[in-house]
């Protein structure tokens, strides 16, 4: 279980198979990036890396464990993300995915699927009432979903509401 500071309910992953725990965090930049460090109290502890889909000037805590892939806006790019998402978690070999959106996380959690890696997916904050595109989607392939705004349960029954991060 991931403790995770400031919000209603711990970030529960199954992590009784014995292995160490390692956790690819996915983002894009800016405010995702934001709120999935606003996390770090609940995974820096693990072993775990970022994938980005933009380049940009890195923290120190995040250099050296940083994979850039290619920014896709739903278009043909998304195959070349799956293609990337492949050869990183084969890499790596994490025992979780977590991210907060938006894009780049989908084809993570699809290759996640076929390699038995867990994925722990957080709406973001940024949307109070309505659900993003990414969070539709994340909705049917995460294996823990969290949203951060009691006004999105009725579009997410078997998600859990984890308070804002």
């Amino acid at each position: 279980m991931l403790p995770c500071y400031g919000c209603a309910t711990p970030l529960e992953v199954d992590d009784d198979d014995g292995r160490e725990m390692k956790i690819c965090i996915v983002s894009s930049c800016g405010g995702h990036l934001a709120e999935v460090r606003a996390l770090r109290p609940a995974y820096e502890q693990y072993d775990h890396f970022y994938v980005l889909n933009n380049r940009i000037l890195l923290p120190e805590d995040m250099k050296g464990r940083t994979y850039f892939i290619r920014h896709s806006e739903r278009d043909w790019l998304f195959m070349v993300n799956l293609w990337e998402a492949w050869q990183i978690l084969r890499r790596e070999r994490p025992r979780l995915i977590l991210s907060t959106g938006a894009g780049p996380i989908v084809p993570f959690a699809l290759v996640g699927k076929l390699l038995g890696v867990r994925t722990l997916f957080i709406e973001t904050a940024a949307q109070v009432t309505e659900p993003s595109l990414t969070g539709r989607v994340m909705y049917h392939l995460a294996d823990r979903f969290f949203y951060q705004w009691k006004t999105l349960a009725r579009h997410f029954p078997r998600g859990v509401y984890g308070g804002l991060v």
